[in-house]
């Protein structure tokens, strides 16, 4: 369903992401780690067509999205690490927004908002303004509308982060049943090494540019002679604190943005 090869990024001197590999099959929950700095932000970038690889090829569902920009963005949804939703707006006023924005017929678009809003326990607040959502309810939306176009592939950048414990596990519960209900392909990044041990089918760890090594939770713990995923994480990348990835913050938060205008084009 998704695959880079020989995929490099670099901005004028500095290589930000160093000939990857990797393959993600359809209806796989597929982690992608590293620390801050390690690339992650800019191969996600590459991967859903606002940012054009220096070399290397990715194809998603088949499809170049580098040829094929327009095609390439209806087999996916993101939810990125800043919130994206309209406070103004309500739950569902937000999901049909997204629909019409997709061409989603109006039938298909209303039953699918019913089905996702129930799904992810937010069905009885539809009517309710996002403003008065907490974080959580909000991370349920954003996934949610992600969704209701039908994509193939969901990329969730940090999509728990600042989130409570029971909020996080409810989440990723929804996403698990999601994934085996629909089959969608989930790609996912995180901070929280648990998270990612509990629901990743496989994981590729990426440091300075580079993926490091690749496998299941225990094939890594098994790599690395260590007992969790955190363990075998720090003996792959070390204790060292990165800055982050060119200013990912930034970088991130113009990413939504820019994703928001071409989806309005």
């Amino acid at each position: 369903m998704i695959r880079a090869q020989g995929l490099v990024k670099k901005f004028g001197d500095f290589t930000a992401v160093d000939n990857i590999a990797f393959d993600v099959a359809k209806g796989e929950i597929f982690a992608f780690l590293g620390p801050n700095g390690a690339g992650k932000t800019t191969t996600i970038k590459m991967l859903t067509t606002l940012l054009t690889p220096s070399s290397g090829s990715i194809e998603l569902d088949g499809l170049d999205p580098v040829t094929h920009q327009t095609a390439a963005r209806r087999q996916f949804g993101i939810v990125f690490q800043d919130p994206s939703v309209d406070d103004e707006l309500t739950a569902y006023e937000n999901m049909d927004f997204h629909g019409v924005l997709y061409s989603v017929p109006r039938k298909l678009r209303q039953e699918r908002i019913e089905r996702l809003l129930k799904m992810f326990e937010l069905w009885d607040r539809r009517q309710d303004p996002v403003k008065q959502f907490s974080g959580g309810m909000r991370r349920r939306l954003e996934i949610a509308r992600s969704l209701l176009h039908t994509p193939k592939i969901i990329f969730l950048d940090e999509p728990t982060l600042g989130l409570d414990p029971q909020t996080r596990n409810q989440l990723w519960t929804h996403v698990k049943k999601l994934n085996q209900e629909e089959q969608v392909t989930v790609f996912l990044t995180t901070h929280y090494m648990e998270e990612a041990e509990r629901i990743a089918h496989r994981i590729a760890i990426i440091d300075h540019g580079k993926i490091i090594a690749q496998g299941t939770p225990e094939e890594l713990k098994t790599q690395t002679a260590t007992d969790s995923l955190e363990q075998a994480f720090l003996a792959l990348t070390g204790n060292t604190i990165r800055e982050e990835e060119a200013s990912g913050l930034d970088q991130m938060r113009s990413m939504s943005r820019a994703f928001g205008r071409r989806k309005q084009r």
